[in-house]
């Protein structure tokens, strides 16, 4: 009998052990310190304002503060491989976009010590922006159409602008000259879109696609001449100018993305968390009017898995119009 008794005891003892192991193992209430930001630009782009938006909504949720990192430099990758590298604890997040998450797995693809699509992982979208294709007032056309065959018809030696070899604005208009069968000679920008501004209204380039934010003054002035918007509808803001598509050249024409990202190894448990408290904080009517004011659209993923499955599809098509262009990044 008291042998009997030890080991009802002993059992007991053990249960008592394991619930107090499986309690002190159980997170605590997330988040409990300053969470970290990371922005892979300088202050002032459209990637930095939509996280500066975003860290001052959660910084009011959650109470710890939110702290925008800004680590410029490398095209982007420096930020993604601080972030890849971090503890995957949620405290460390980062603020990517169609480049850096997308583009530079290919154009950078035997530079970078990490691989974006493998070692983070997405939590949601946050905002597109929407672009124009325009030109300068001097060129002959006022479609999409027109310019096709005024350079085909008279043989123009026409230049178009980037923010650089391998970014977005470069690979789109490429992908744009390669359809509609006709050459343009590249212009790079090392000071992204606003070199492309100045390079537009200077004539040293004749065709941009840029971003509808910071070219719409100059529309609107005459300065330059919007031929075509990529978003899927027309906007507001330029009710005469026909989409893409109304343009005849469906699937064309970047809206440039900025999406939340995490380490690979977070918890999906976490992970769920953090996506909830964002998608609620940018679909408030107040976030989405201030976005809006910048002329960015909010626009979330239901799940974390359904943003990841996104950007793997963005990845396998930039990787696609990069070789089929022959375009490399020195």
């Amino acid at each position: 009998m008291p042998v009997l008794r030890l080991f009802v005891a002993l059992i007991a003892l053990l249960l008592t052990l394991t619930n107090t192991a499986a309690v002190a193992q159980k997170p605590g209430p997330y988040p409990q310190r300053p969470v970290r930001l990371l922005v892979p630009y300088a202050p002032g782009g459209a990637t930095d304002i939509t996280a500066r938006l975003l860290a001052t909504k959660l910084n009011e949720l959650w109470g710890v503060g939110v702290v925008v990192d800004n680590r410029s430099g490398a095209s982007g990758n420096i930020a993604l491989e601080v972030a890849a590298r971090a503890t995957p604890d949620g405290y460390t997040l980062l603020v990517g976009n169609v480049s850096t998450n997308a583009i530079n797995e290919t154009t950078f693809g035997k530079t970078l010590s990490i691989k974006p699509s493998r070692d983070l992982t997405g939590v949601t979208n946050l905002i597109e922006l929407p672009h124009v294709y325009a030109v300068s007032p001097g060129v002959v056309a006022s479609s999409l159409k027109e310019l096709v065959d005024h350079v085909r018809r008279t043989g123009a030696k026409l230049n178009y602008g980037s923010a650089g070899v391998g970014t977005y604005p470069h690979l789109d208009v490429a992908r744009f000259l390669r359809i509609a069968h006709i050459e343009m000679t590249h212009v790079p920008y090392k000071s992204g879109g606003a070199g492309m501004i100045t390079g537009i209204l200077g004539n040293e380039v004749q065709l941009i696609m840029v971003n509808l934010a910071s070219s719409i003054p100059h529309i609107r002035a005459g300065r330059i001449k919007a031929l075509a918007t990529t978003w899927p509808t027309r906007r507001a803001e330029l009710p005469d100018v026909p989409t893409m598509a109304e343009s005849g050249f469906p699937g064309i024409g970047t809206n440039a993305w900025n999406g939340l990202f995490a380490p690979a190894g977070i918890s999906r448990v976490l992970l769920g968390q953090i996506h909830a408290t964002v998608v609620k904080s940018m679909e408030t009517p107040e976030m989405k009017a201030t976005f809006g004011k910048q002329l960015m659209s909010v626009i979330v993923n239901k799940s974390p898995a359904d943003y990841q499955t996104f950007v793997e599809k963005e990845v396998r098509k930039w990787s696609r119009v990069i070789i089929d262009n022959d375009i490399k990044v020195e």
